[in-house]
């Protein structure tokens, strides 16, 4: 009968539950798409030897100065990353070649919905014998609320070398936005030769604001910076690394044939210009190339 109530229908259960059992259908799933994206790229002695993309990940392959490496742009044509989205990139330098690797731009982790998985990002370095790499994120900003787990695992060869930038800024403080309360875990691992010799993790979960503020957290700061270079002259340059780390907001130490770089300010443009200095002071130094980053980070 048209506008008659119809009672909704359940599946009849082979034993009734008791009386006082409620009974809810399942949970509906999220209605938000998801992203799995996923891109590699291997540099051999003659060029790129290997390529793969799955969106939103593309590479863009610009023309690079005279005596610079060869170079692959990574982009996120998304837009950014949300809850349940995963990112992954794969670097592979062959023995005795050489590339590099960098962002286009700020990669914006955007607010996790509570019943969201987690963000994901996932970088994956491997380096043959003798080889050349550069891997040059620009920084990666965090949204309030967001929830972010983000790694680099890095294999070297005999003799290889590498240079490694990346960044945290907890909120846009230009656009009045802080980073109060969320998840940020950042893990590096670095191997030579199969063998662990550098391991390394950032983890707050939850009120981010007041860890930040006290002296044993992070001074007030709201950008972090890391900067790695491996390679077997490494303490060689741990002079240079302090002396651009620019104490008492950074520092740099050497060990084990690394020299790391880590560098918190309070206001994320300062910082930045601080990381391009040093990353281009140190590519000149221990890499031999231009003292200058690629063109994408000038934009």
């Amino acid at each position: 009968m048209p506008g008659a109530f119809r009672a909704p229908q359940y599946r009849i259960m082979e034993h009734s539950p008791p009386a006082h059992t409620v009974i809810r259908p399942p949970a509906s799933p999220s209605r938000h798409q998801r992203v799995d994206g996923h891109a590699r790229v291997a540099f051999g002695a003659d060029g790129i030897r290997d390529l793969y993309q799955r969106s939103p990940c593309r590479l863009l392959f610009p023309d690079t100065e005279p005596g610079d490496l060869r170079q692959a742009v990574s982009i996120t044509t998304s837009g950014g990353l949300t809850g349940g989205d995963r990112v992954r990139l794969e670097i592979a330098v062959d023995a005795h070649a050489r590339g590099a690797v960098t962002t286009q731009a700020a990669e914006k982790l955007y607010r996790v919905l509570p019943d969201d998985p987690d963000i994901r990002i996932e970088t994956r370095i491997e380096i043959g014998e003798a080889g050349v790499c550069e891997w040059l994120a620009q920084e990666a900003i965090l949204f309030d609320r967001s929830r972010v787990r983000r790694s680099l695992q890095v294999d070297l060869g005999p003799a290889a070398r590498m240079l490694a930038v990346e960044s945290l800024v907890f909120g846009r403080s230009a656009m009045g936005e802080t980073f109060a309360t969320g998840l940020i875990h950042d893990a590096w691992r670095i191997r030579r030769g199969g063998r662990l010799v550098w391991a390394d993790a950032l983890h707050v979960d939850g009120d981010f604001a007041a860890t930040a503020d006290r002296p044993f957290g992070f001074g007030g700061a709201r950008a972090i910076a890391t900067i790695v270079y491996a390679g077997a002259d490494a303490a060689d340059h741990l002079d240079l690394g302090r002396a651009l780390a620019g104490a008492p907001s950074g520092g740099a130490t050497a060990m084990d044939e690394l020299l790391i770089l880590r560098l918190i300010d309070a206001d994320a443009r300062a910082l930045r210009d601080r990381v391009m200095r040093a990353a281009s002071a140190l590519r000149a130094a221990a890499l031999a190339l231009p003292a200058r980053l690629p063109a994408v980070w000038y934009c």
